[in-house]
């Protein structure tokens, strides 16, 4: 395919503004699918994208489509996430394009999300299209949505396209809005080669698979390729794309984007945002390749049986090759052995990665109580990072502990401003300053990541009557009275419920760990005691009362000394008990600490 005749474009959007059905949409339009096999989600090929109704993983898809004017142009679509933790896929996708589709829900209007997306697209020097989607739902005014895009993001009107993805309407017009506004991929294709890895997925049969592409010269079969940070070197023996299904093809030629496989099994060998180069005829320079993400959020990851730790370690190696936002390190409990502590963008992040393991590699697993990465200054002047709660060495022994902290964009309604405002004060938000954005108020507080990640995104929903969003993004450590939380089951320390707290909220979150563990362990035939620690001292306990056994039951009538004596008898058998007895916590009380 001539160069000139090549789009290369994104979709991006706020979550639930109507990607997908916009790329299923798109697709069927061109004919790469009939209406007999279209349906919703077409490109969220995991069960688990189905179920959440939420795109995970950037897709790659090849279109062909025929102009107006007779012309046929190949078109790349890339269709992104839309949840904040998934952030890393979007900026991923954007540095394979010219250009995006920046979508906006009509109802809806322009939120947080959008207004990142937008930056994320800027900032990769893209041809950005404004599309107005969802213009079909009844007792709407689409040119509100217009008036959004033109004030807040200063789009020109002739550029914004109305369209609804769900009924087909005015996709037509938008494609030929798109061959006519994004520009070709620029490249020479006599220069050496120079190809971008944008994306990976392990596959049973054929290896790694790696997605590309290709800024300059051609990929063929057969080449000899070097990586160019890595130094690896491997035989390219298979290029294909997916348009939508997996097609074979011979080379992939300067601005076109697909796969390629070279038989490479160890993921440890291939990384994302490495160049591609021909051995024979290398390029001078490697592209820049993508910035490295810090987790924002650590739990420990354990297999439920000691058996599984080697089939834990393979399905992680395989499963970071497709989302390297994730990180971990091998580590040991005395709770639950041998695991990994690991690194995630965010809680939907962590819920999602376990659900992968655990359904793609068939492993039971068990989580212990996430918490954010703080670091802490020694008394000789040393910044240490910790990530491991039990980590944390003595508070005698610290001079003082950061916490990470989010600068929070709030985007709501002028009449929720008071609710916002009262939400973020309880977060221990400190206000920064506020704009208004079209008719409402975008507010921009820094507040800890601690109280951000769990709940903050459902309570500014509720607050705000479902109208507001939000979008955060990492903006340093602060200087903050940090402790560390213990908690015992009868004089034990489960280390897998410990968690760094800060000191005006330890007693609080004790007191409702303790109620909360009470009502989840099981009844023994010893009584367990349930403590929280802090600083040394116990702040709260709850106790679980033991299994009554009658041992009295076959006694009939006769002298009470003899029921005495088997009361003696049972009495000291549940104190050798609680000695020696070990306390099964369930996976739902795990669980249950994460939403404390």
């Amino acid at each position: 395919m001539k160069q000139e005749l090549i789009r290369n474009f994104s979709i991006i959007a706020h979550i639930d503004h109507g990607k997908s059905t916009l790329a299923d949409r798109l697709m069927l339009h061109c004919g790469a699918i009939d209406e007999r096999s279209f349906k919703n989600q077409l490109l969220d090929d995991m069960d688990l994208e189905r179920e959440r109704g939420i795109t995970i993983k950037a897709s790659a898809v090849k279109l062909m489509y025929k102009a107006k004017d007779g012309q046929e142009y190949l078109l790349n679509l890339i269709d992104t996430p839309g949840h904040v933790d998934f952030t890393y896929e979007v900026e991923k996708s954007l540095k394979a394009c010219e250009g995006a589709l920046l979508i906006i829900d009509a109802s809806q209007g322009v939120e947080s999300q959008t207004v990142a997306n937008y930056y994320l697209a800027v900032n990769n020097n893209l041809e950005i299209l404004p599309v107005i989607n969802k213009i079909d739902i009844a007792n709407i005014d689409p040119n509100e949505a217009v008036r959004q895009f033109k004030e807040v993001l200063k789009f020109k009107e002739e550029d914004i396209q109305k369209v609804s993805a769900k009924v087909g309407l005015n996709i037509d017009l938008l494609f030929e809005k798109i061959v006519s506004f994004i520009p070709a991929p620029y490249g020479e294709e006599n220069k050496p080669l120079k190809a971008l890895i944008f994306d990976m997925k392990f596959d049973v049969y054929k290896g790694v698979v790696i997605f590309v592409r290709v800024f300059d010269g051609k990929l063929a079969i057969g080449s000899r390729i070097r990586l160019m940070h890595l130094a690896q070197e491997f035989t390219v023996e298979g290029i294909g794309c997916f348009s939508p299904f997996d097609t074979k093809l011979k080379e992939l030629g300067t601005g076109e984007v697909g796969y390629i496989t070279c038989n490479v099994r160890d993921p440890k060998e291939i990384r994302v945002g490495d160049t591609i180069t021909d051995v024979a005829n290398p390029c001078d320079a490697p592209m820049e390749g993508y910035r490295q993400l810090k987790p924002l959020v650590f739990c420990g990851v354990y297999p439920v049986t000691a058996d599984e730790y080697m089939d834990l370690r393979v399905a992680i190696d395989k499963l970071r090759l497709n989302d390297p936002s994730f990180t971990f390190e091998p580590e040991t409990s005395q709770s639950f052995g041998h695991g990994f502590r690991c690194g995630f963008l965010g809680l939907l992040h962590m819920e999602v990665v376990q659900e992968r393991l655990e359904r793609e590699y068939n492993l039971s697993l068990v989580l212990t109580t996430p918490n954010v990465g703080y670091r802490y200054e020694t008394k000789d002047g040393i910044m240490k990072d910790v990530e491991n709660p039990s980590d944390l060495p003595s508070m005698s022994d610290i001079k003082s502990v950061e916490e990470p902290m989010l600068r929070v964009s709030v985007l709501t309604p002028v009449t929720s401003m008071d609710a916002v405002m009262e939400l973020t004060k309880r977060k221990r938000g400190v206000y920064i300053k506020s704009e208004f954005v079209s008719d409402r108020m975008r507010v921009i507080y820094e507040i800890p990541l601690a109280e951000v990640i769990v709940d903050f995104n459902d309570m500014i929903k509720s607050a705000t009557k479902g109208y507001g969003s939000i979008d955060y993004e990492f903006c340093g450590y602060k200087v903050a009275p940090i402790t560390k939380l213990d908690i015992l089951i009868n004089d034990e320390e489960c280390d897998a419920f410990s968690c760094l707290v800060h000191k005006d909220h330890a007693y609080d979150k004790g007191a409702k760990l303790c109620d909360k563990l009470k009502e989840l362990i099981p009844a023994q035939l010893f009584e367990i005691r349930i403590q929280a620690s802090c600083d040394g001292r116990i702040i709260a306990s709850s106790r679980v009362k033991s299994m009554g056994k009658n041992v009295t039951a076959k006694c009939y009538g006769g002298d009470i000394s003899r029921k005495r004596k088997l009361w003696e008898k049972q009495k000291e058998g549940k104190k050798k008990l609680k000695q020696v007895g070990r306390v099964e916590v369930p996976q739902e009380a795990f669980l249950a600490a994460l939403k404390i």
